[in-house]
């Protein structure tokens, strides 16, 4: 199962496609996405992943290792660091936006790693953190979900897309999710 084109994207950037097994493994612990995030922002070793995190280094570099295996984080170049010592940073290579649902049929603990992933974030920033809320309930067929999801994914993929050009602006955080209540 070491197969290239189960780690590779099948798309470019900016167009859906179904997320491989392994990318689907990958994301449903909220520990990598969050290194997944912080890899975005910037090039991190593992040892300063760990620190950010808090974790131990042995941890996380297990994590890492699954994110690198499933194309999903990948070795930046080596570098001298501080103290002269050559480190390793990683990198995320940006494509898990454009993976259409991969957690979908995910058992229930990798079901809510985002959200897990999401609160530890959240709690990290603080309250004062918060910029927008919004909580709501709406009544909706299957269809209008279908609906609704599509016009949410148009808006946020305009923005996704074009994040680079937005750099120098503070990073924000955001999480949609909806879900039916309970009877």
């Amino acid at each position: 199962m070491d197969d290239q084109a189960d780690r590779e994207p099948a798309e470019p950037k900016g167009k859906r496609r179904a997320a491989t097994v392994r990318e689907t493994k990958a994301l449903g612990h909220p520990l990598r996405l969050r290194i997944l995030r912080l890899c975005r922002e910037r090039e991190l070793t593992n040892k300063q992943l760990a620190d950010r995190l808090d974790r131990d280094p042995g941890t996380v570099l297990y994590h890492v290792r699954q994110l690198v295996d499933a194309g999903l984080l990948e070795q930046a170049t080596v570098r001298t660091g501080d103290s002269g010592a050559l480190e390793k940073p990683y990198r995320a290579r940006g494509n898990t936006w454009w993976l259409d649902g991969p957690l979908a049929d995910a058992d229930a603990d990798a079901a809510f790693a985002p959200i897990a992933a999401f609160q530890d974030e959240l709690r990290e920033a603080g309250p004062a953190s918060v910029q927008l809320y919004e909580r709501f309930a709406l009544h909706l067929s299957p269809e209008e979900v279908v609906e609704l999801d599509r016009r949410i994914l148009e808006i946020l993929d305009e923005y996704i897309d074009t994040d680079g050009q937005r750099l120098d602006r503070p990073a924000v955080n955001g999480i949609v999710i909806l879900h039916r209540l309970a009877d």
